[in-house]
């Protein structure tokens, strides 16, 4: 379901949930896109859909605030596609900015998911070196002191030599 937001205007531009009838902030609407939901703005005075601007805003503040994620690059490409808007069509223009939001988000999710693997990595790695760390010393003497060797028989004793003298082969 969507949740509606209206924007009283003024200054202040103030935004009211409907939904919790209370004032909310734009980091109020980042962190419930951010969990799934979807928002809708309107001008409490005209009714117009004013979503988008809203965002916009809400990034800006978000960027300012150093949670930047989206590069510069990126946002002279939009401002590109945005002036060329009666040239290509609002919808052309539309699609292929979301095509560059989509694009941008799946390398973040790509990124994200290499820090993740990386930390389970980093994990299992630390598991693995207190596991060694363990074998290490259950094959150390406790006393200190070095492993007896264990002797190999190169040669045979005079018993053994006369045992296999009485011996038929």
């Amino acid at each position: 379901m969507i949740r509606l937001i209206k924007r009283y205007g003024g200054t202040s531009r103030k935004l009211y949930d409907t939904e919790e009838s209370r004032y909310v902030s734009l980091e109020d609407l980042s962190a419930w896109i951010r969990a799934g939901q979807e928002l809708k703005v309107v001008d409490s005075a005209s009714g117009e859909d004013v979503t988008a601007q809203t965002l916009a805003q809400s990034i800006y503040e978000d960027h300012r605030r150093g949670h930047s994620l989206l590069s510069g690059d990126f946002l002279h490409q939009v401002i590109r596609r945005g002036g060329q808007a009666f040239a290509e069509g609002v919808e052309q223009v539309q699609a292929t900015v979301d095509n560059m939001v989509r694009h941008s988000l799946d390398r973040l999710a790509f990124v994200g998911g290499a820090k993740e693997d990386m930390a389970l990595l980093h994990q299992r790695l630390a598991e693995l070196e207190s596991i060694l760390a363990e074998l290490e010393s259950s094959t150390k003497p406790r006393n200190g002191s070095r492993r007896p060797r264990v002797p190999r028989k190169t040669t045979t004793s005079p018993n053994q030599a006369g045992h296999r003298a009485g011996r038929k082969e």
